[in-house]
């Protein structure tokens, strides 16, 4: 077992090595971007490194096994006669080189290896740095200048009672009002308190948290947060959260009649009694009769109907307060975001202005450079050189030179719709020209032969076995019915001239009548 000593001498060497290495990487100049996000990513890693160490090296302090003082007593411990003061130090080296000898090509000091892959100082540190980067941001993000809410934009656009839906831009400027107003005040009061809404705002919100964490990872958010959440905490008490004043001083209460059948609220009597004798409402009345509530009939029924939506803030102030909490939340996100929503809407501008061509150009302008060749260029030509590094954040698929075709050709192809086979196990085909041929393939006329089916023409663009099946049951009873017509059909002629059809002359002729 190590010293423990010795361990904690080695976590404080290795926190001012790590403190040295900080100052090391903010003290440098980025030209660009991606360096300086880059470096703050470095310097959170090395921060949580010394923040774990130091943990580690307040709980060896604390001592709370004993180790620390059971090896200083052995260390300390005065000496007995006819035993040697070193004792002790003999048989630790022993032990250490014992091990040595067991492991002879253990790495001596492996922090340096650890230290200098942080401050890149390793050979092919850069392009794992490169992917590291990557990987943190889509390229509509372009390494945390720009947001990408195509998503939440979306979820918007869906939501019910949405009184106007809102272009990207518009849905832009709608977020950056925050500064002035609260957050979607245009929006109704049964828009803000629907399940979609409150879905959206979950979204929104897990989104621009992770911006914020990856864009500004030297910044405590959660202690943002919890200062905000903290904020949020008392100005819901006093009924003063932007937006949410009327839900506040209700209690959370909904106009109307609540039935707690149904678990909803009706504008006006003469619906409520109206629904009272619908299928709908009679089952979730005998399934609450069941779980052992009570339920009456007529006035009371009514009667206990309005009590019932006094009571409904037990259920309907949670969903509220999370949808508030969320906003409230979502607008401190949102307000520090304001100049990169700018950014984001002049990027978008832009790029609507640009053509395929450019576009197609500015991806490769952005594509990371090549490395600097090596000085010593005799050994660099003996070995085959490395395929370049292909830039490609939009994962088109590539052509036949190996690089991404122009997007224009993957929407024109429409390579971006999936197209499922059900029959093909499930297997997704993307673009309608790999789904049209896949019906001649192998994989698909595999499947079709294991459902005991021909591979024909009948069975094109059917992707779903019971479709198939159903299909296959079909053309067997056309196939029996053209059969019986044709026996009924085909007429037949006897040596005297008489005329029947093909079943009665058939029969006759096998009795020995003509």
């Amino acid at each position: 077992m190590d010293s423990i000593i010795e361990v904690q001498r080695q976590t404080h060497e290795e926190i001012e090595r790590f403190e040295a290495a900080l100052s090391t990487i903010l003290s440098r100049t980025h030209k660009t971007h991606k360096s300086h996000i880059s470096a703050e990513h470095k310097a959170s890693d090395i921060l949580d490194r010394i923040v774990a160490r130091s943990v580690y090296l307040q709980n060896a302090y604390d001592d709370i096994d004993g180790t620390r003082k059971a090896e200083i007593d052995v260390l300390s411990a005065p000496q007995i006669p006819g035993q040697n003061d070193l004792d002790e130090f003999y048989a630790r080296m022993k032990k250490v080189q014992e091990y040595h000898t067991r492991y002879p090509n253990q790495v001596i000091n492996g922090f340096d290896i650890e230290l200098a892959g942080i401050l890149g100082e390793e050979e092919n540190d850069e392009i794992e740095e490169e992917d590291l980067i990557n990987t943190l941001f889509s390229g509509e993000e372009r390494y945390g200048l720009c947001l990408d809410l195509y998503t939440s934009h979306t979820q918007y656009n869906n939501l019910r009672h949405l009184p106007k839906r809102l272009q990207y831009l518009q849905y832009l400027d709608a977020l950056a009002a925050v500064e002035d107003n609260s957050l979607h005040s245009e929006l109704t009061k049964e828009c803000k308190h629907s399940k979609e809404y409150e879905n959206y705002v979950t979204g929104l919100y897990s989104y621009l948290l992770s911006f914020s964490k990856r864009t500004q990872p030297l910044l405590d958010i959660e202690s943002l947060q919890r200062q905000a959440e903290n904020e949020f905490e008392t100005l819901w008490e006093e009924g003063k959260v932007p937006g949410w004043e009327a839900i506040v001083k209700t209690g959370g209460e909904e106009e109307g009649i609540w039935c707690p059948a149904c678990q909803r609220h009706y504008a006006k009597q003469t619906v409520y009694d109206a629904h009272l004798s619908s299928k709908k409402h009679q089952k979730a009345a005998a399934k609450l009769e069941a779980e052992g509530s009570t339920m009456t009939n007529g006035t009371a029924k009514r009667e206990e109907a309005h009590t019932n939506g006094a009571a409904k803030p037990s259920t309907t102030e949670p969903k509220n307060r999370n949808s508030a909490r969320l906003t409230h939340l979502i607008t401190g996100l949102l307000i520090p975001l304001i100049p990169t929503i700018a950014e984001t809407k002049s990027n978008v501008e832009r790029r609507f202005s640009l053509t395929a061509r450019e576009r197609e150009e500015e991806l490769i302008d952005e594509a990371p450079a090549a490395a600097p060749p090596d000085p010593d260029g005799a050994a660099a030509e003996e070995e085959p050189e490395e395929e370049e590094r292909i830039y490609n954040p939009l994962k088109l698929p590539l052509g036949w030179d190996g690089k991404p075709i122009p997007y224009w050709l993957y929407k024109l192809h429409g390579l971006g719709v999936e197209y499922r086979c059900e029959i093909c196990s499930d297997f997704v085909y993307m673009g309608r020209k790999n789904f049209e041929r896949h019906f001649q393939e192998a994989r698909h006329a595999f499947g079709m032969r294991a459902l005991g089916l021909p591979n024909t023409k009948h069975f094109h663009e059917i992707t779903k076995i019971e479709d198939a099946l159903a299909l296959a049951e079909k053309l067997k009873k056309e196939g029996r019915k053209e059969i019986s017509q044709n026996e009924t059909t085909e007429e037949m002629e006897d040596e005297e001239g008489n005329v029947y059809n093909r079943k009665t002359y058939e029969d006759l002729k096998k009795q020995g009548l003509i």
